[in-house]
This record gives structure tokens, C-alpha cells and sequence, in this order.
């Protein structure tokens, strides 16, 4: 067989292989189930790395914190949304990608204490057996968001 083809050959599975690993750390593994008033997603997907999901264009994270309490919050902050830039993770922050503000994710989960400053925006949820659970309605209050 041609030397040419022995690499190319090679170089196109690892190109493969990346795309399978890099794939299989960044998508939840279980099954978001959408209710009639909830969207349930299982505990076990959830970790210390935050996993980015849409509802009818609406997008909110989920993330542990270091202490292993869950955070929830839209994928957009109460100043800076209409950038529509959302949120990325560096280590155990949450970093706005309009602004560039940092907020520790074990702080997350509560209202814009402060008011009139860059928050990721509040969206509550609870942990019900192996689900977390995100009520539709706390997610259109969001919408305007999106």
C-alpha cells in the first residue's frame, strides 16, 4: 500500500477520535424530559463543568459548585443580553462573554443582589429524586433575554 495513503488513512481516525472525545465531554448523557410544566434533567449528567441547554430558543446552563450544590442560571445576564454573547466557563467562575465580569459559580443562584450590574440571570430550580427540575414558567420569564 502506498506510504501516502498509510498516513492519510491514520491522520483522518484521529481526526475522528477527536471529534468523539471532544463530543463525548461536552454533551450530557441521559435525557432532558420536557413536561407539560417542567423540564427535568438527570442529576447525574450534572457536574462541575457547566452544560449549556436550550428550551424554544430560551438557553440556561446548569453547573455544580465546589461543594456540590447545583446552579442554574440563563445563558444571558441581566445588563449585558442584548450582545447575545451568553456565558463560558474558566475554572470555577462563569465569565460573561460581552463584558468579560467573572462571577465565582458557588454565588450563583440568587437574584441581582446589586440591581443594575452584569448577573447571570436568576432562574431557580430543585432537585426532585435523580432530576433537577426547571419549571417552563421560570424559563418565559426569561425570554426577553432571547
Amino acid at each position: 500500500m502506498n506510504k501516502k495513503i498509510i498516513v492519510g488513512i491514520g491522520i483522518m481516525v484521529l481526526i475522528v477520535l477527536a471529534i468523539f472525545m471532544f463530543k463525548g465531554s461536552s454533551t450530557p448523557t441521559g435525557e432532558v424530559i420536557t413536561e407539560l410544566d417542567a423540564v427535568r434533567i438527570p442529576v447525574s449528567d450534572i457536574s462541575k463543568n457547566a452544560q449549556f441547554y436550550s428550551y424554544e430558543r430560551i438557553e440556561y446552563f446548569v453547573v455544580e459548585d465546589k461543594s456540590g450544590d447545583v446552579k442554574t442560571a440563563f445563558n444571558a445576564c441581566d445588563v449585558c443580553y442584548g450582545a447575545k454573547k451568553g456565558y463560558s466557563q474558566k475554572g470555577e467562575d462563569m465569565v460573561c462573554n460581552n463584558c468579560g465580569n467573572h462571577y465565582s459559580i458557588s454565588g450563583l443562584g440568587t437574584k441581582n443582589l446589586r440591581g443594575g450590574g452584569c448577573w447571570p440571570g436568576y432562574l431557580p430550580s430543585k432537585v426532585e429524586g435523580d432530576y433537577l427540575v426547571i419549571e417552563k414558567s421560570d424559563l418565559e420569564t426569561g425570554r426577553y433575554r432571547f
